[in-house]
């Protein structure tokens, strides 16, 4: 058995990545050139141990994760930036993704902090700390260990399990990949165990450190992920190898996975801890729908606002982020999405015409079955407000160097600027979501760049479809503190945070009366513009087996031209067409790890 780099751990330079200035756990320890007895030496080289396994949770949906874009450049959300470098996305997009040369990110991060957890619960007790901060840790430890895991189970299938054992680079590690099942049971043993031992939530300097909610948030989207096509019966589509198929999921459809997935995200519904931020007036007092959307990817700055109208929200912008990953401050997200003009680099991706023209109007209903009319020209004006929040168009304000009110141009033709289509984005849009109004890339002022991992809002999707799928679109049921529940109330909260007008009917916009399929399509829709950017789409359409459509498609920009005269014309233009091959339902196992071992064998349609 050949040596395995990736089991293997360093302590030394532990401060690196937690050097953190958002007053928050991760910048409360430095922890530099220590061996292992230092280290469990001393409680706060210990608590400092394992803040740096936190450090890395996020990596997978980091919007700059290649380099040059992430997930969202590597599915129908976003256009890649050109550059002279075959990053992940890119073989993603235009199907060209191999063993050789895919990022081996997700197998070196995770394997990496799952040893560190294993060192961690195997030299915790030596350390002084009183027994119940022990206890904690130790159950935060288990988590981490299964989040990194789902990490790799979304990205492979299965993967070798470990166990608490601690590898050395003298020991032959096994490398028989666990089952599908076996990968499930394994994630959900260690979130239930951890979960005895944690607070329901955590609040102030803990806030980001797991709680027991989180554990039960992952069950949710994992359950989710256990009932949905791809894995649900794995299909001659994927693989007709029985052997290959229990690593990817179950060899039959069973429709109580849907039941599980349904009961596991009601169990976090249930516990009345979150909520989603329905708020409606600008931090000034001034109104504006929808405002709550964007308040919370900036809760940090707002948390202080807690009541609006007779409603009352637990920790502000805050109340529905469940699971967050603390970064430092800076103005990275707006270095990464805005234009040229504003600082932007473009590594962050350009929305496609083909997800922008999905957003409703403000009455709920699509551009082409609103009461109010859609102008392409001006996308803004009577539209779902999370259009604005999410999408950088034409004439959109932006912050400039410490101009608030410049006004980006995409148009090309006469007064065309740097941020002009076919000079700064070939989409004719950049994205605005999850950045701060009063940022920009190219001005001095900086904020948390805290990214949010788990949303209420997702557990709702969660439960809407999962109920959907096994019960039908009109189930409802009683969730205790939070009230009656059913598809119809998680896509009306939803759209109520979002600002949509709840009509006469109270519906938001949503139609009455939905088959379950047109309530399928209804949820995946939100899905696709409520969690927009946050690294969901491109395991949604693999998951639901619809790449094929999505993701093997022509797709579009919207280009304007602009007269000496003002006046200005718009058209649907090409960008890219994408390209999908069956093997891209999963990424391949890195050719390096695979050719270490026999017994770690590749994912189907790799070889």
């Amino acid at each position: 058995m050949k040596r395995i780099y990736f089991f293997m751990i360093i302590l030394v330079g532990m401060c690196a990545a937690t050097s953190c200035t958002d007053d928050s756990f991760l910048g409360e320890t430095q922890v530099t050139d220590l061996d292992k007895e230092k280290v469990f030496s001393d409680s706060t080289y210990t608590a400092g141990f394992l803040t740096q396994i936190y450090v890395d949770m996020g990596f997978d949906t980091y919007p700059n994760r290649f380099g040059q874009g992430g997930l969202q450049t590597a599915c129908d959300e976003a256009e890649f930036k050109v550059s002279s470098t075959i990053s992940t996305d890119v073989m993603f997009a235009t199907g060209t993704v191999n063993p050789n040369t895919v990022t081996s990110d997700a197998w070196s991060v995770c394997y990496r902090n799952i040893r560190r957890c294993n060192v961690f619960l195997a030299n915790v007790d030596q350390s002084p700390m009183l027994e119940s901060a022990k206890t904690v840790y130790k159950a935060e430890a288990r988590f981490l260990r299964a989040w990194y895991y789902f990490v790799l189970l979304r990205h492979y299938g299965g993967v070798p399990l470990l166990g608490d054992n601690i590898y050395t680079d003298k020991d032959e590690i096994p490398m028989k990949r666990a089952t599908y099942v076996e990968m499930i049971d394994y994630i959900v043993s260690e979130c239930e165990a951890a979960a005895k031992d944690l607070p329901a939530r955590r609040g102030g300097r803990q806030w980001g450190r797991i709680s027991s909610s989180i554990c039960y948030a992952l069950e949710s989207r994992l359950y989710l992920y256990a009932a949905s096509k791809l894995h649900n019966g794995v299909s001659a589509e994927v693989t007709s190898d029985p052997a290959m198929v229990e690593l990817l999921g179950y060899p039959t459809y069973d429709k109580e996975r849907w039941k599980t997935a349904a009961d596991a995200a009601a169990r976090v519904i249930s516990m009345g801890l979150f909520d989603l931020y329905s708020y409606h007036k600008d931090n000034n007092g001034l109104d504006e729908p929808g405002w709550g959307f964007y308040a919370q990817f900036q809760y940090h700055d707002f948390i202080q606002l807690t009541t609006y109208g007779d409603r009352t929200y637990n920790g502000g912008a805050n109340c529905g982020n469940i699971l967050t990953y603390k970064h430092s401050s800076s103005n990275e997200k707006e270095g990464l999405f805005y234009s040229p003009a504003c600082g932007g680099n473009g590594n962050g991706g350009f929305i496609y015409h083909d997800l922008a023209v999905l957003f409703p109007m403000k009455d709920g209903k699509s551009v082409t079955e609103s009461k109010y009319e859609y102008d392409a020209l001006n996308p803004n004006v009577n539209r779902d407000p999370r259009f604005a929040n999410t999408v950088i168009y034409d004439g959109a304000t932006c912050m400039n160097a410490g101009n608030g009110g410049y006004k980006v141009q995409t148009a090309k033709g006469y007064g065309a600027t740097v941020d002009a289509i076919y000079e700064g984005t070939p989409t004719g849009y950049y994205i605005r979501k999850m950045t701060h109004r009063s940022l920009a890339g190219n001005y001095f002022i900086t904020t948390s760049q805290n990214y949010l991992l788990i949303r209420y809002a997702e557990i709702l999707l969660n439960y809407a479809e999962a109920v959907n799928e096994y019960y039908g679109p009109d189930h409802s049921e009683d969730l205790g503190l939070a009230g009656t529940m059913s598809p119809y109330e998680a896509l009306k909260k939803i759209r109520e945070m979002a600002g949509i007008e709840p009509g006469d009917d109270g519906m938001y916009g949503i139609a009455k009366g939905m088959s379950q399929d047109q309530m399928r399509e209804a949820i995946r829709l939100e899905r696709r513009i409520e969690l927009a950017f946050e690294g969901h789409r491109f395991f949604d359409v693999r998951r639901w087996m619809i790449a094929p459509d999505t993701d093997n498609a022509q797709m579009h920009g919207f280009e304007i031209t602009k007269k000496a005269s003002g006046a200005r014309t718009g058209r649907v233009v090409n960008v890219r067409k994408h390209i999908f091959r069956p093997a891209m339902y999963f990424w391949p196992l890195p050719y390096n790890e695979v050719i270490k071992s026999d017994e770690l064998v590749q994912n189907p349609n790799y070889e």
